[in-house]
Formats: structure tokens, sequence, C-alpha cells
């Protein structure tokens, strides 16, 4: 699936908005709990997988939102944060569902590269 963090999608048509898609994570404020200290004090090289993978959660459960509601691409996508507890954050990703085709030969290629684009409906009516 076509996830941009931009408004448009050059070189595609947007026919449908499918409407805002979330996914949303946790992760632990703790660095000493979540192993991303060592003793004394300096950071542990885990902390930046963790927090890609935390990201990556959060944009994996977006995009399945957006698959059930029928869209083939996602535009818009901004991550946010907020403390849940004083140990916890969540992590949210979120944008806009919406099946986009492909008018352009860049796009269309870039369209056939990726099989999740094409489950989408291909024409809604124009």
């Amino acid at each position: 699936m076509l996830v941009v963090t931009t408004d448009t999608l050059p070189g595609y048509d947007i026919r449908a908005v499918m409407g805002e898609v979330l996914g949303v994570t946790a992760c632990t404020r703790n660095p000493y709990a979540a192993g991303f200290r060592t003793l004394d004090g300096g950071q542990g090289p885990e902390m930046a997988q963790v927090l890609v993978q935390s990201r990556a959660t959060a944009i994996t459960q977006m995009i399945h939102a957006a698959r059930r509601r029928g869209a083939n691409a996602i535009i818009g996508m901004r991550f946010d944060n907020r403390d849940i507890t004083a140990h916890w954050v969540e992590i949210c990703a979120y944008g806009t569902a919406v099946v986009a085709v492909p008018l352009s030969e860049d796009a269309r290629r870039q369209n056939e590269a990726d099989p999740d684009a094409q489950a989408a409906p291909a024409d809604l009516g124009h």
C-alpha cells in the first residue's frame, strides 16, 4: 500500500476518500526497564530499534484499517504521541485512506510493483 506524508499523489487520481485511519501502539518511558540504558547511564543499542519497531507497528495497524475500508493508499500520514501514564507513551500513526488510480506511466509502474495497491477498486464510476 502506498503511504505518503504529502496531501496529494502526483501521477494519481484520487477517486474516493475513505476516511481517517490510525494505528496505535505503546512503549515504556522507563529506559532502564526497557533495556535502553546501560548500567553507567549510557544509551543501549536497542533503543533506536525498539522505537523504529513501535512506529512500524503503528503504521502496520493503520494500513490494515485502510484495507478494511477498501483503500489502496494513505495520504497525509503523520505521527503523534501522548503520555498514557508516567511510565507509558502512546504512539499513533494516522492519515487519510483513499482510492487512488494511477494516471502517469511512473505511477502505473509503481502500482504494478505493489500488489496491495491493486486490491482496491480501480474505478468508482469515473
